[in-house]
Order: C-alpha cells, then sequence, then structure tokens
C-alpha cells in the first residue's frame, strides 16, 4: 500500500513527530509496546508495569529530539525504559523484608552459586530458579536504586559492564564500581545468614 504509515522506518515517524504530527507518535507505541512491557517486567513490581511503561513512553516522547538517529530506534527506547525503572525505584524506594524463615538450603545455594559462579550463564541460570525469588526480593531490597539495578543487568541479565553502562546512560567506571559494591553487598548478606544460622544452632 503506497505510504503505508505502519510500513514507516523509526527515523521517518520521529521525524514526522518532531515536525509536530504528534498523533504519528501512537505508532511507535504500536510497534514497540510490547518489547517495553518485557523490559519493565523485569525490573518492577507487577502491578507497577502497566503506569511504568505509560512513564516510559512519555519520557521517550519528551525525549525524541535527543534521537540522532546514530543508532538502533529500538536500542535507544530500551534505553529510555531502564532509566524509567530505574526512577521508578529512586523516586518509591523502600526496604523490603523477607522473613528469615524462608531462607531454606535452596535460597543459600542459590546466594552461593551467584556469588562463586565462575560464568555469566550460570548466574542468570541460579537467578531464575523459583526458589530463589524471595531471597532475591530480600537481597535487592537491601540494595540502593542504582546498585539494584546494575546487579539485575550485570548478574541476572548478564549485560557486561559497557552494556549497562550505555542502557542507563552511566560511564563505565560508574558501572563497574556499583557491580563491584553490589556484589560485596551480597557476599555480606550470605555471612550474615550464616551468622545467625550459627547463632540459632
Amino acid at each position: 500500500m503506497k505510504n503505508d504509515p505502519c510500513s514507516s522506518s523509526d527515523t521517518d515517524i520521529v521525524r514526522q513527530v518532531l515536525d509536530g504530527n504528534v498523533n504519528a507518535f501512537e505508532l511507535v507505541i504500536n510497534r514497540y509496546k510490547a518489547l517495553v512491557v518485557k523490559i519493565v517486567s523485569k525490573h518492577v513490581p507487577r502491578n507497577d508495569v502497566e503506569e511504568t511503561v505509560q512513564d516510559a513512553f512519555v519520557r521517550a516522547y519528551l525525549s525524541l529530539a535527543t534521537f540522532a538517529g546514530k543508532s538502533d530506534f529500538s536500542q535507544w527506547l530500551s534505553a529510555v525504559a531502564l532509566r524509567t525503572c530505574y526512577d521508578f525505584w529512586r523516586k518509591a524506594y523502600r526496604s523490603r523484608e523477607v522473613p528469615m524463615s524462608v531462607i531454606t538450603d535452596k535460597h543459600r545455594d542459590w546466594l552461593e552459586e551467584v556469588l562463586s559462579g565462575e560464568s555469566e550463564e550460570s548466574r542468570r541460570e541460579a537467578g531464575l530458579r523459583s526458589e530463589a525469588k524471595e531471597l532475591l526480593e530480600y537481597a535487592l531490597g537491601t540494595l540502593s536504586p542504582e546498585d539494584r539495578m546494575v546487579l539485575e543487568l550485570v548478574y541476572l541479565e548478564g549485560l557486561s559492564v559497557k552494556e549497562a553502562a550505555n542502557r542507563l546512560g552511566w560511564s563505565t567506571a560508574n558501572v563497574k564500581v556499583r557491580s563491584f559494591r553490589s556484589r560485596r553487598k551480597l557476599e555480606k548478606l550470605l555471612r550474615g545468614i550464616r551468622q545467625q544460622e550459627g547463632r540459632a544452632s
């Protein structure tokens, strides 16, 4: 079909929006909503996914002028979505507590595997186990929003420091420091669990 808007390139759509055709942004939403939902679902509680997705698209719309067309639009939008998740935790962050009774042998095995795993793949596989969900939330709840995002991207999703830095818009040095810091905090958590067990036995 001639001039079918659905066949327009991302760059063309961005240009249309910036030229005043606000309605063209709906094409972006329709084209990339599934991608943004997938990203957001990994980083915020289920009940907050829909609102955070909306926030991500609002942020993308307001930031369209910064898209220079030098990178893939989906990568640019993915970075916007991640930064929106980071802002979610900055605004609404609060500690989460999981009763120590839920920390089972399987939870401890998960922590030890995450901390000692030699490969990113082993860490990701360990992080996906259902028995680690509660402990993972407990661990993430002890971190700052910044450390939480780095931990999720580098240790759980297996991104390189450079990839995580690009998506968050941070320097590689910042991500490297926070990656080390979040790992140390997990190690401290593991030692605390062991000490508590020692006192209880």
